[in-house]
């Protein structure tokens, strides 16, 4: 099956050929039929009238004879069928018992229907004898008697060739064909010029939205006229200066957000370093006071300690959103890295590790542990043992596996679970974490140019990073 062209040029080249070709079949048929008919009625006056005139130039006696007039000869009617002939014609001069002959033709060659019309007028009939066209004409001879016209039984049946008529139609034809090929190739070439004039402004108003897509929001076209098309580009210049001051605004929102968070975070640190050393010292009497003050220390030095790690993530975050986030690669060894940041954070005994000791990569080392610490404490905080971390070597690069043996996550929260403040599960929103983690760690891969994936398992969860070599 031929595909339907989907192009609003090729429509339009289209549309505008078949209206051209129409229009050139309608007048070369229209011209052919006029040209052919009148062509026909000449040939058929012409020869109705020679056959007329000829016959009606009879002056021998025939029909109902009058008293000394003797019945025409064999001679006489030859001088009629020769007074009829011409190039290429045939005819024959029936009378009576005799007939007189001039060409190939034979009675037998006469239709029926012609020679019994005959009696009454003059008719015409074009019939194919021998594969060529012919006009036949036949008539009877009539004689005034007393006043009345008699038939005498005297007719003629004259084969006119249409040979050259036929050449004369072949040839205009044709040229018909010829002038009707070039009509259309004429009407092509206006198509195709046209549907670039008419699809020019549409190509401009492709590439500029192209161009506001790839955020170049300066983007104006030139307005030219004062039509549909016109009127098309300048509402396109509106939206387009209407959609870079939303954009100017939204970015210059978007930045006081960001600096208000990094303000905030930096200023937290200082009462919260304060905060720290007098829960620490608080967390040494707290074994020493009662129940109740004991308790309530150590709440306080728990929600302190989220505190602190919160304000780490909002810092650590704000640095990814000011693009100030940096790589510092070297070789480390992926083995001892894991145990480093497991044994700092008293994880050891808690998590499996499976990695080889020789297996090194080229990595930032503080934010391969920011990427490990994040997935494990997840895990940690969110599944159930046993948490195992593997370590291996690709082709291209390190693959790194995170799992747990929890009830893992629901399947409508994957997709969502490297969002900011996500949280999935609506009794984790308020004991559980910051919801940065995750979103944390996906940003320290993406930096290192590689991808994080999660995938659920029976039972637990699976996170996966792979690290392309630098």
């Amino acid at each position: 099956m031929i595909p339907l062209p989907t192009g609003l040029r090729a429509r339009l080249v289209i549309t505008f050929t078949l209206v051209a070709v129409t229009a050139s079949l309608l007048v070369a048929t229209i011209g052919y039929e006029l040209a052919k008919e009148a062509l026909v009625n000449r040939a058929e006056t012409t020869s109705i009238d020679l056959v007329t005139r000829e016959l009606g130039s009879i002056t021998f006696p025939v029909g109902k004879l009058r008293q000394g007039e003797a019945a025409p000869t064999s001679k006489e009617l030859n001088r009629v069928a020769h007074a009829l002939s011409g190039p290429g014609r045939s005819v024959l001069v029936e009378y009576q018992s005799l007939i007189a002959a001039d060409g190939p033709m034979s009675m037998s060659d006469v239709p029926n229907e012609l020679y019994g019309r005959a009696k009454q007028s003059v008719v015409i009939q074009r019939k194919i004898i021998r594969s060529r066209l012919y006009l036949i004409v036949g008539a009877e001879v009539y004689r005034v008697n007393g006043g009345k016209a008699e038939a005498t039984g005297l007719r003629a049946f004259v084969f006119f060739p249409l040979h050259d008529d036929e050449s004369q139609l072949a040839t205009l034809r044709a040229t018909l064909a010829q002038t009707g090929t070039v009509i259309v190739l004429i009407a092509l070439g206006v198509a195709l010029l046209s549907a670039r004039q008419v699809l020019l402004p549409v190509r401009r108003l492709s590439a500029a939205a192209q161009a506001l897509g790839q955020g170049r929001l300066d983007t104006r076209l030139p307005v030219h006229g004062q039509d549909e098309l016109a009127g098309l580009t300048a509402r396109f210049n509106d939206a387009a200066a209407a959609l870079e001051l939303s954009v100017s605004e939204l970015r210059s929102l978007e930045a006081m957000s960001r600096r208000f968070v990094a303000d905030v975070s930096h200023e937290l640190r200082t009462p919260l370093t304060a905060m720290t050393a007098v829960a620490d010292m608080l967390s040494d009497e707290a074994d020493h006071l009662p129940e109740a003050p004991a308790q309530a220390v150590r709440l306080v030095l728990k929600e302190i300690e989220r505190l602190r790690e919160l304000v780490e993530h909002l810092i650590e975050i704000s640095r990814f959103d000011a693009g100030t986030a940096t790589l510092n690669l070297e070789p480390v060894n992926v083995a001892d890295a894991i145990e480093d940041c497991l044994g700092v954070r008293g994880w050891s005994e808690q998590v499996t590790v499976r990695a080889s000791q020789g297996l090194t990569a080229n990595l930032d080392p503080r934010r391969f542990d920011i990427i490990v610490a994040n997935l494990v404490g997840n895990a940690l905080k969110h599944g159930e043992p046993p948490v195992v971390v593997s370590a291996r070597a690709t082709e291209n690069g390190l693959e790194v596996k995170v799992r747990d043996h929890g009830k893992g996550i629901p399947r409508e929260a994957l997709p969502h679970v490297f969002d900011r403040f996500f949280k999935a599960g609506a009794g984790r929103a308020r004991s559980q974490g910051s919801g940065l983690g995750l979103a944390i760690a996906r940003a320290n891969v993406l930096l290192h140019g590689g991808t994080i994936s999660v995938r659920p398992q029976n039972p637990g969860t699976l996170f996966t990073v792979w690290l392309p070599h630098k």
